[in-house]
């Protein structure tokens, strides 16, 4: 009897150890995933055009093939990767990091450029005009967004990496990136199918007898048109901002913590100024300048990217890829 309830409490001693570490991986992947949100928000806005012109049944049909290929991007490429930096390399996190949010700067501060009339088609854009007919067009569509969504994938699987505490084990890091991965990829592509058949379920509750249901599905249509055009400014301003965030910090942890300070500086003095809402000023305060910084940032990568990045890799990573397609 004795030697049965001391194995009863070695279980229940496990079971506390195993739920006390769920929690931990739980929190720690929330707080990963909170801080890529730019770059999910992105994710997001972007993914609803790669279905735009296909007949409605093949919707869904598609958003689950890119979704299937952001978890192999996330999981099954991205996150080895991501490991072997973090045991063997952990120097190369801070210089990946800062290169990401220069992309996310990059990319924000193109699609502002494009919306302003200057620059051409976006990249992540130039994928939703491919051309081909039928098969072959949701193909190039899905293959576009895929190699899009990589990007986007790396990015948030650096920012989630930097956030886990050295200490935890390979296996506690790979958990909480597994869990960011699968919990982000189900949250982007969850809300992009609701997206995408939203405006079919407001068409078909207008056509409904009731009258508070009529309403509500034209209310559906006529809101949807604003709020994919809202979702695209928010995601820029959230890349802008969020890449900026990340620059900056990088700076501080080289040791150029000017601009970072100065912030940090403006944010508390602006949070003394309205005691009402310290938390939410200083906030405010941050964003905007990590903002400003992110966009002069991506205005003036432009030009480097398109005259210098840009035929560079056309010139030695476009060959190399032929010949592997060819072999």
């Amino acid at each position: 009897m004795s030697g049965l309830l001391a194995l009863l409490d070695d279980v229940a001693s496990i079971s506390k150890v195993a739920a006390a570490s769920i929690d931990d991986v739980t929190g720690q992947a929330v707080k990963a995933g909170a801080k890529a949100a730019g770059a999910v928000i992105d994710d997001a806005a972007v993914t609803p055009k790669y279905v735009h012109g296909f007949d409605a049944s093949r919707e869904i049909p598609i958003v689950w093939k890119i979704a299937r290929g952001s978890l192999f991007n996330k999981l099954v490429i991205l996150l080895p990767v991501a490991l072997l930096l973090s045991q063997f390399a952990p120097w190369a996190i801070a210089p990946l990091l800062m290169l990401g949010g220069a992309y996310l700067c990059y990319e924000g501060a193109e699609k502002v450029a494009h919306a302003l009339g200057y620059g051409d088609t976006h990249d992540s854009e130039k994928h939703t005009h491919a051309e081909g007919d039928g098969a072959a067009l949701e193909e190039a569509r899905v293959a576009g967004a895929i190699k899009t969504d990589f990007i986007l994938s790396a990015e948030i699987m650096t920012i989630a990496l930097s956030t886990i505490p050295a200490t935890d084990t390979l296996w506690m890091r790979a958990l909480i990136l597994a869990v960011v991965a699968v919990g982000i990829t189900v949250a982007v592509y969850g809300f992009v199918a609701l997206i995408v058949k939203a405006d079919d379920l407001g068409v078909h509750l207008a056509t409904r007898k009731n009258g508070f249901s009529s309403a509500l599905g034209r209310g559906i249509v006529k809101v949807m048109p604003g709020f994919m055009k809202t979702l695209t400014v928010v995601g820029t301003a959230a890349m802008i901002w969020v890449g900026g965030q990340i620059v900056l910090h990088g700076f501080a942890e080289m040791g150029w913590a000017g601009p970072y300070d100065w912030i940090h500086y403006q944010a508390e003095a602006a949070a003394h100024a309205v005691p009402q809402a310290p938390g939410l000023i200083a906030w405010l305060v941050t964003a905007f300048f990590d903002g400003i910084f992110g966009l002069v940032l991506g205005m003036i990568l432009i030009p480097i990217a398109h005259y210098i990045i840009n035929p560079l890799l056309q010139a030695t990573v476009a060959p190399l890829m032929a010949r592997l397609r060819g072999a």
